[in-house]
């Protein structure tokens, strides 16, 4: 099976990958490394080029400036248009059975092919609108647009794979998509794994009772929900038990002074052996990742959290259920639960630590058989070939 991988960026160029669309280049690098096999073949379509430059700057210099608003070239129709052209050229030289792409739906809007159109992302554009940050001052233009090119390209696709039943649902909620070409995927832990059940055993055993480690792994502090993180930490030191927080990825937004409970290490990048490695040792020493986040499509990390055996802490949100199944790798809270809810849920768990023990081990079992790119691209590989 020979598979046309279209992706508007440089797919091997991690250096022009932009904050926005880190989670999801990754992704896409994941992807096409774990499809290839004896029987299968990947030609890179991409990077895309950008071209239009001029309308396009002074559309976001008259919405920047004068209408305080967001706008963004990608979301224009003649741009991707231009990109399903561009795509179009590059097809003549290749004789795929499949064209698959892992980003939304914006590089094969209108692209006219014979070979079935595929795309796996993590959800729809359209359910980003004022949810994500960079997504809620949106010109109407953009979001007009978006509605259109979206409803363009899932009509044209042959199979959707998502990562969430969330972002499944809202593709046939919002567009009208029957769900029988709707499947779910959840993707992996990004980095590798060779860890056994022996290692993970190991590993539990080794984490100390007290005091109780929590680790908050995020870019994006308020999104994440780091204040909630900090709270639930210094409320469960005020009822006793002795609780650590360590804060990766960013520094907290408060203007108090941190409690000496906390430990900030800032940026740690996974792409460099001591940042790997730093990354490795804490999740080995954590009891629970917690990230109660605000908005969250799919969360990479809780599948490398379970990859370690360590149960994720998290908000029932968006796509996050999807990767975190209460008793299983963890626990959903409401997004407006209680501080008080996530420590007695802690505190239960260090009061009988053989139940906490069973957790973590649970937790790499899902990782082992559901969480992680092997699994994942076979499953996604099933579908491909039952389409063709």
């Amino acid at each position: 099976m020979k598979i046309a991988y279209v992706t508007s960026y440089d797919l091997k160029n991690r250096n022009s990958w932009t904050k926005h669309v880190q989670g999801i280049c990754t992704a896409g690098y994941y992807i096409a490394n774990n499809l290839v096999d004896d029987s299968t073949s990947i030609e890179y379509i991409g990077p895309l080029s950008k071209k239009f430059a001029i309308p396009t700057r002074l559309k976001w210099s008259f919405y920047r400036n004068l209408a305080k608003k967001d706008y963004y070239r990608w979301a224009e129709p003649f741009i991707v248009k231009n990109y399903a052209h561009q795509i179009q050229n590059k097809l003549k030289n290749l004789d795929p059975d499949v064209i698959l792409s892992p980003e939304s739906t914006v590089p094969i809007a209108y692209l006219n092919a014979k070979q079935p159109l595929i795309i796996w992302t993590d959800t729809t554009l359209s359910a980003l609108i004022n949810f994500y940050p960079y997504m809620s001052n949106l010109c109407q233009e953009n979001i007009k647009n978006i509605y259109k090119i979206e409803a363009e390209a899932l009509k044209r696709c042959d199979l959707i794979i998502y990562t969430s039943e969330w972002a499944a649902r809202m593709a046939s909620e919002t567009y009208g998509i029957k769900t029988s070409k709707i499947k779910v995927v959840p993707w992996g832990a990004n980095f590798e794994s060779t860890r056994s059940l022996e290692d993970i055993k190991r590993i539990v055993d080794s984490r100390i009772t007290r005091p109780c480690k929590l680790l908050f792994i995020g870019v994006d502090w308020e999104r994440k929900g780091g204040d909630l993180a900090l709270q639930v930490a210094t409320k469960l030191n005020q009822v006793g038990l002795e609780t650590e927080l360590t804060v990766v990825g960013c520094h907290p937004h408060t203007t108090q002074p941190l409690p000496k409970f906390v430990k900030c290490l800032g940026f740690i990048s996974k792409s460099t052996p001591q940042g790997l490695k730093t990354i490795n040792q804490l999740l080995c020493e954590s009891h629970f990742l917690i990230l109660p986040s605000q908005a969250e499509t799919f969360g990479h990390v809780f599948c490398e959290a379970s990859s370690f055996g360590v149960p994720s802490l998290a908000t029932n949100i968006a796509g996050i259920p999807t990767v975190v199944r209460n008793g299983v790798n963890g626990k959903t809270f409401a997004p407006d639960a209680e501080i008080e809810e996530y420590c007695t849920y802690i505190s239960n768990l260090f009061g009988d630590y053989s139940q906490y023990k069973n957790l973590a081990l649970s937790s790499f079992h899902e990782y082992q058989t559901r969480l992680n790119w092997n699994v994942a691209a076979r499953n996604a590989k099933h579908l491909i070939k039952d389409l063709i």
